[in-house]
Parts: structure tokens; C-alpha cells; sequence
């Protein structure tokens, strides 16, 4: 048996052995610390190239590398320069380490492990801040991803990095530990996991500290969420963190840093808008997530409310919309959406964004109808900073809300479209309903759009506020939002500051206030301190991005090496000069089996470097690409075939140049990309959906690092079927009951009513008759279906509630509408046909 992926010489894996991740929770804050162990099993030095994911607000603020007893401690230089100095490094003998953040994307980092002596062990340890996002149950979530998922690069673009993201297969030759510490001033109510974990330990009485571990034999088949709850989440808090005295005066990492957490609470009105619903029909939207999408847009068009505008877009490889532009909410239309919607399919190729949101922020708005984008995507794409810039170039004109579907989805996308459109992102990952966290948004994006936010300061004589934070340009009602600030000078005598949040809110002004004291919290390291320079950097980067000055770039190395945060511009670079050994011959690079299971801790693509000369080597083997079943290397990309080799002359005078082949074939080897091969790989997707069956299979053959797919479980590649009796028996399979709740929602009319019927009845366990011998005098049909309805929704899905509440909003208000008079007869009537025990009141007519 050949193994996939990299292999040494003897067909044994390569050189992960270990991952030890430790996390430590301080309120809504986190801190990573991972360690990943390698050795060195060949008889040669080698190199290793790893890729892997992070959140996309993590702010890397360690990297070290120990070997043996010696710990070697990186710092951060300027990125063109740690390149150089690794690359001597390495061709010099000495053992190097780097890494660096691709400029396409900021959530995936490139980790260079240099140089390792035949035998050799090291253990590289990265540890990065984050803050933990707010779920819709008010918990915070915490993610170690089980997948990272090749991206899709549209037909002529560059990628770099993230275009060296490659799905392995087979098991993974490395095991995970994973601890966690929670601390916070609120008591710990609960820690929940999607994976197995060991009893919750409390440390203290008052259930402020706790500690958790992951259960031994996880799998990688999933990610690992962990979810903390905490009493009183949302009330607002600020931390005060103490400065470095040793940094220079003035500096941020030398003066005080507050990070303010504000809940703001409003009273909820819904308000009419456009809301475009933006949906991925790539080919990785098999057939369990297209058919919750489904379901998620039918509660989304019977929640939406009568007199807005909507349009449903479809995209892939190409898009396509339910009509040339937004149509009004009615009966009619949204009849026309539905039918539209259960024939969609996951039937359009890749995964390209930028286009259809180029196509929607060409359409004009509607007066007074606020445009509201939904979007939903399981993919990842390589050009998330353009995509990103477009949303925020149009922020003025409209909201966006972003969905990221499966484990592996781009955080950097996912957030990134949500920041820029001052909407709000969520992830549906493993068992998780797509349905409540897409209402949640929905009600987020009904809510009027809070305007002019302002916020102010109030401090002691001597104290100055420099605020790091871009201007808060959305509220929501109850979600958190984050303000850093360096505060500079000394007191005169206060020890308490004010920071004051005003806003309009339809045409009325809010005032919300917090008192903090300004004596520095013990315990939180440099965590505040390193989030508010990652957050000052995103800003300049943003800044850079939209043409700003030059300086600009000066800044960001400046603040990045000052406070030992990754940036686009700077690495972090370890070489140990106390070893040395002459390389001979060029370094070359294989891929590594593995689940592609990262988030700082867990590489997605490994690459060995083995010393041996370059004659007589298949090109398959020089560029990366993985041996077949027969341990035959596959093609090498037409760029890395003899004629790209020979353009390419000037740039390799000599294998025996001081450079190593990694950082010779640097830009080259990361920007390869065969357009062709994903244009016929699209048709063939498109012909096989067509003509065939979808079903999964397990294929050691389907590697190929840019496939058609936006996104494929590493295990699971898709394959079409052409056995009408397998695919029928798979599809069963796959289909569940429908439920219930779904049904009834499919039932009711844009206006907010239900029909007596004998389908409605259905819903209920009852018969058509039952229910009209029941109907009290004084109401027509429609009502009494009505009312049936809601007493059915409150009495038998309360636990749903989330998913209903927009359809039993609009339901009451159609009965208020109908002045029936008191109500009260009917409702004991209902109770008692459905067996519930619902008050008047509670239904809210």
C-alpha cells in the first residue's frame, strides 16, 4: 500500500508526531498556545513547508521553536527581510524557523520549518489572542476547525498561500491534547462541547475558574467547539491593562490600554427593507445543505414583512437571480420564490462571490427600503481581501449578514463581509441548525439601523484618550461591541473614567453610559494590549489597501515589531546559529497526509524538503504533487512543465546558488495555477449533475489542490452515480422526515393568515372535520386556522421559538387586523383540540 501524501523514501509518513493546544478563557477573550512536535525520521536534513488556518481577528504574539533543550525565541521583522534571513539560514546549514500571514487572506498563515539533522526532534510553539465570538444563546464559542478546505481560485487569478491549501486523506499520524482554563469576574454556568470532554472541574466555590479537557481518541472527523456561558453575559464591562515600562514612552505597548465591552439595549421595531438572499449552489453543497438552505429561505420568505422588496441569487462558477431586480413582497411573488426555491441545486460549479455582489451593488436602491444582504457560502475563495473591499466600498448603501455552512469556512470571508457591511456573521457547523441563527440575523436586520454613534470620554485631569478602535458604525440590540483606547498621562487624582455611547435610534436620541476604574486588572498579560495593535494594524492595512500614503506601510512594520503581532508586511523569523551543517544540492518539496486540521495548532499541508539532486526527478515529485495508487506521480501544473522551467532560467543561474530551492521557487511554485483544468473540470461537474446521481465515495485519487468544489470533506470527495437504484437508496437515506414546524410555516400566506384545511389539520394529527366542528360561531375559517396555528407554535415548538417568531408575529398581527373582538373563547377552545395550555396573552392578540 502506498500512502497519499507526503512520504519518506521508506513509504512511511513524515514528521508530525504531536499537537498540544492549551487555552485559557479570561471573560471573552482567548489565549492559544499551541505546540507541534516533529521529527526528523529521514537520513537526510529536510525542510517543511506547512499551511494552516487562524481566526481571522487572531492576533499572533509568540512563535518559538525548542530543540532539544535550546529554546529559540522568534521576533518579528520585516516580512522581505525574514524571508532572506531564513533563506541563508537554511542554505548556510542552520536550522530557521518562519512564519507569515498571506496577503490574500489574514485568516491563513504559512509556518517554514528549516533544516532539521537527520534524527532530529523540535517543538514549535505559536500562541495567538482572539476574542470569542457572541452566539444567539448568549454563549461564547470557541473553534479548533477539524477542516481546512482547499480555496477556490477563479479561472486567471494569482493565489499564494492560501492557493497551497490541499485536502490530504487517510488518517493522520499525530495525536491532539487539548486543555482549557475559564476565568472570569461573572460565575461559569456552564461549558459545552461538540466534541467528547472530561468533567468540568470548578476551582473555586463561587464557579469563577474552571478547567476542562478534551476526551483522549478524538478523531479529526469535526471540529472541536467549545461554547461558555457565563451568568449576566450581557452586562458591559471594561479592563484596564498596564503597559510594558521597558517600551518606549508614548508607545502603545508602553501606556495603559482599556477595551471596552458595550451590550446596548433598545426596544426592538421592525422596519421595512430589500432583502437580497445570496446563496452558494457551488458542487460542495451536497445534498444535506442545500435542503437546509431550502428550508432556511421557505422561513425566511414567510417571515419577511409585507410591503418590502426581495430577490433570491444563485452562484458558483456563474449566478444567476430570481428576477432582473428586487420584486415587492406579496402573495404572488412569494409563491413564485418558493416554487423556484425547491427546484434549486448545488449545480454551479465553483465558488466565486465577487461577481454577483459587483452584479447586486450595481441595481439601485429602493427609497426608504434599506438594501439587507444574507449570504451563505461553505466555501472559501482566494481573493477574500477584494471581495472584502468591495463590501465595504458600498457600507453606505447597505447591510450585510454572513453565513459560513460547514466546518472550514473561511473566517476571514465569513466576519470580513459581515465587519465591512455593519452586519453580523454566523457559522453552522456540525449538527447545528441552519434555521435560528439565520432568524437571529433576520432580526438583527429588521431592526432600524442606528445612526449617528458617537462616543465620548471622561477622565481624570493628566489622562488623554487615544482611541484604536475604527468608529463603531452598527449597533444591534443586545450584541456586543468592542472599543480599544491607549490611555496616556498620569492622573492628578481620579481613578474612575466614563465612556459615554450616544446614537439615534428612528429619529430618537439613546444614551448609554459606563463607569470603569482606571487602575490596571491584574493577570491579562499583554492580551489587550496585543488586540488593540492587531485591530490598529487591520485599520492601516484597510487604509493602505483604499491608496493611502506610503507611510503607511512604515507604520504597520513599526507597530507590528514594536508590539510582536503578525501583519501582511512582517514575520516572524528563529534561526539557531549554533548549528551547522552545508547543504548540498537543492531542497525539494512533497505534501504530508492529514485531515487538513488546523486553527494555530493543526497544519492542513505539510511539504518535506529532502536533500538530493534535482536530476532525474519527475516533475510530480519537484512540484508537490502527491503519487497515485500506484505510487506514479501526477502531472505537475503546465507552469512547472519543462518550458515554464526554462522561461524561468534567468531567475536559477545554479543549483548550487546560495538560495534555497524554497525561496528561489518562492513566488513561482505558490502562484501556479492551471485555469484550464478547473474550466474542464466546471463543465464536468456540470454535465455529471445533469446526467447523474450525486453520491460520496472515498477516492485516494481526488487530491488535486484546485478543484472545481468551493469546499470537499477531506474523506468524503464527490462522485456522481449513474445506479438510479443506489442514488434512490442514498438519497432516502439522507432525507428525514419533514419536519413538522416546516410544514405548517409552508402554509401560511404572505399576509400572516392560514387556510382551514385538511393539510393544516395533518400538521395538527387531526382531521379537516375535526377542526370545523370545533370553529366557534363568531370566526371565519381563516382565523380559527389562524389561531390553531399560533396555539400549535406555542404549545408544542416553544423550544423553536427563534425559528417561528417572525411567522407568529405576522400571524397576530393579521388576526388584530381582522377585529374579531375578545378572543378569549376561542383560545380555550383551541387549547383543548390540541391538547395545550396557552393563554391570550402569550399569543400576543
Amino acid at each position: 500500500m502506498v500512502n497519499c501524501g507526503l512520504v519518506t523514501e521508506k513509504n512511511e509518513p513524515v514528521p508530525l508526531k504531536s499537537i498540544s493546544v492549551e487555552v485559557r478563557v479570561q471573560d471573552h477573550v482567548a489565549t492559544v498556545s499551541s505546540t507541534l512536535q516533529y521529527v526528523n525520521e529521514e537520513e537526510r536534513p529536510l525542510e517543511a513547508l506547512f499551511v494552516f488556518p487562524l481566526p481571522a481577528d487572531a492576533a499572533v504574539c509568540h512563535f518559538s521553536a525548542k530543540i532539544g533543550e535550546q529554546e529559540i525565541v522568534a521576533e518579528v521583522q520585516e516580512r522581505e527581510t525574514a524571508r532572506d534571513r531564513y533563506d541563508d539560514a537554511v542554505s548556510s546549514g542552520q536550522q530557521a524557523f518562519l512564519l507569515e500571514e498571506s496577503e490574500e487572506s489574514p485568516d491563513v498563515f504559512r509556518l517554514s520549518v528549516g533544516c532539521l539533522s537527520p534524527g532530529q526532534s523540535a517543538a514549535v510553539t505559536i500562541i495567538y489572542v482572539t476574542e470569542l465570538a457572541v452566539q444567539a444563546d448568549h454563549s461564547l464559542r470557541f473553534c479548533l476547525p477539524a477542516v481546512l478546505n482547499p480555496r477556490y481560485t477563479p479561472a486567471g487569478s494569482a493565489a499564494g498561500i492560501v492557493s497551497e491549501i490541499s485536502s490530504g486523506c487517510g488518517s493522520v499520524p499525530y495525536t491532539l491534547t487539548l486543555s482549557v482554563h475559564v476565568s472570569s469576574p461573572k460565575p461559569i454556568s456552564k461549558l459545552e462541547s461538540s466534541c467528547t470532554l472530561d468533567p468540568l472541574v470548578f476551582l473555586h466555590s463561587d464557579h469563577t475558574q474552571a478547567t476542562v479537557n478534551l476526551s483522549p481518541g478524538h478523531m479529526f472527523d469535526k471540529d472541536v467547539e467549545l461554547f461558555v456561558y457565563y451568568q449576566d453575559t450581557h452586562q458591559p464591562s471594561a479592563i484596564v491593562e498596564a503597559g510594558v515600562t521597558t517600551a518606549p514612552s508614548g508607545s502603545l505597548m508602553r501606556d495603559p490600554v482599556v477595551m471596552i465591552s458595550l451590550y446596548p439595549e433598545f426596544p426592538e421595531k421592525m422596519t421595512q427593507g430589500e432583502f437580497i438572499f445570496v446563496m452558494d449552489r457551488s458542487g460542495s453543497m451536497d445534498y444535506t445543505k442545500i435542503e437546509s438552505a431550502k428550508d432556511t429561505l421557505l422561513l425566511l420568505l414567510k417571515s419577511l414583512p409585507m410591503g418590502c422588496y426581495f430577490n433570491i441569487y444563485g452562484f458558483g462558477s456563474r449566478f444567476e437571480s430570481f428576477y432582473p431586480k428586487s420584486v415587492e413582497y406579496n402573495q404572488k411573488t412569494m409563491d413564485q420564490a418558493l416554487k423556484r426555491v425547491k427546484e434549486m441545486k448545488a449545480d454551479l460549479g465553483g465558488t466565486e462571490i465577487l461577481q454577483p455582489l459587483k452584479h447586486i451593488y450595481s441595481r439601485p436602491c429602493y427609497p426608504d427600503h434599506p438594501k439587507q444582504l444574507f449570504i451563505f457560502t461553505d466555501g472559501e475563495v482566494c481573493n477574500t481581501k477584494e471581495v472584502l473591499d468591495l463590501v465595504k466600498h458600498h457600507a453606505h448603501s447597505h447591510r450585510c449578514f454572513s453565513f459560513g455552512i460547514g466546518e472550514g469556512a473561511s473566517t476571514a470571508l465569513i466576519t470580513g463581509m459581515a465587519r465591512e457591511g455593519s452586519g453580523h456573521a454566523q457559522f453552522i457547523t456540525g449538527t447545528d441548525r441552519m434555521q435560528p441563527k439565520v432568524m437571529q440575523s433576520l432580526r438583527f436586520a429588521l431592526q432600524p439601523a442606528v445612526v449617528n454613534i458617537s462616543v465620548n470620554w471622561t477622565l481624570p485631569d493628566g489622562i488623554t484618550v487615544d482611541t484604536l478602535s475604527p468608529p463603531i458604525n452598527v449597533l444591534y440590540q443586545g450584541q456586543r461591541s468592542l472599543i480599544y483606547a491607549q490611555l496616556k498621562g498620569k492622573s492628578s487624582g481620579g481613578s474612575e473614567g466614563t465612556v459615554t455611547v450616544k446614537y439615534s435610534l428612528k429619529d430618537q436620541p439613546v444614551t448609554n453610559q459606563l463607569h470603569f476604574c482606571l487602575k490596571p486588572t491584574e493577570e491579562t498579560g499583554l492580551a489587550i494590549h496585543q488586540l488593540a495593535a492587531r485591530t490598529l494594524i487591520r485599520s492601516l492595512e484597510q487604509k493602505e489597501r483604499d491608496g493611502a500614503a506610503k507611510s503607511i506601510r512604515s507604520r504597520i512594520v513599526e507597530l507590528s515589531v514594536q508590539a510582536g503581532v503578525s501583519s501582511v508586511h512582517t514575520a516572524f523569523i528563529a534561526i539557531n546559529k549554533d548549528c551547522r551543517q552545508t547543504v548540498k544540492g537543492p531542497l525539494l518539496q512533497r505534501r504530508v497526509p492529514t485531515h487538513g486540521i488546523a486553527n494555530g495548532a493543526l497544519p492542513a499541508l505539510c511539504r518535506l524538503s529532502v536533500s538530493r539532486p534535482l536530476r532525474g526527478m519527475a516533475y510530480g515529485d519537484m512540484y508537490g504533487q502527491p503519487p497515485d495508487q500506484c505510487g506514479r506521480s501526477l502531472p505537475a501544473p503546465r507552469s512547472a512543465q519543462p518550458q515554464a522551467l526554462e522561461h524561468a532560467k534567468p531567475k536559477f543561474k545554479s543549483i548550487q546558488s546560495k538560495k534555497s530551492l524554497l525561496g528561489r521557487l518562492r513566488q513561482s511554485l505558490f502562484k501556479n495555477h492551471d485555469s484550464q483544468k478547473f474550466i474542464q473540470s466546471e463543465r464536468k461537474d456540470a454535465q455529471n449533475s445533469q446526467n447523474g446521481y450525486l453520491y460520496s465515495t472515498l477516492s485516494v485519487n481526488n487530491r488535486a489542490s484546485y478543484s472545481s468544489r468551493s469546499r470537499l470533506r477531506t474523506d468524503e470527495p464527490t462522485r456522481y452515480c449513474r445506479d438510479p437504484i443506489l442514488a434512490s437508496h442514498q438519497a432516502s437515506s439522507l432525507d428525514k422526515q419533514r419536519d413538522p414546524l416546516l410544514q405548517l410555516v409552508s402554509l401560511q400566506k404572505a399576509s400572516g393568515c392560514w387556510e382551514l384545511d385538511a393539510t393544516l389539520a395533518d400538521v395538527f394529527g387531526k382531521t379537516e372535520d375535526e377542526l370545523t366542528n370545533q370553529k366557534p360561531a363568531q370566526v371565519d375559517g381563516s382565523v380559527w386556522a389562524t389561531l390553531l396555528a399560533l396555539i400549535w407554535l406555542y404549545g408544542c415548538k416553544i423550544e423553536q421559538q427563534v425559528e417561528w417568531q417572525f411567522v407568529a408575529m405576522k400571524a397576530a398581527s393579521w388576526i388584530g387586523s381582522q377585529k374579531v373582538g375578545d378572543l378569549s373563547q376561542c383560545v380555550c377552545v383551541g387549547n383543548v383540540l390540541l391538547g395545550c395550555h396557552v393563554t391570550k396573552q402569550t399569543l400576543g392578540i
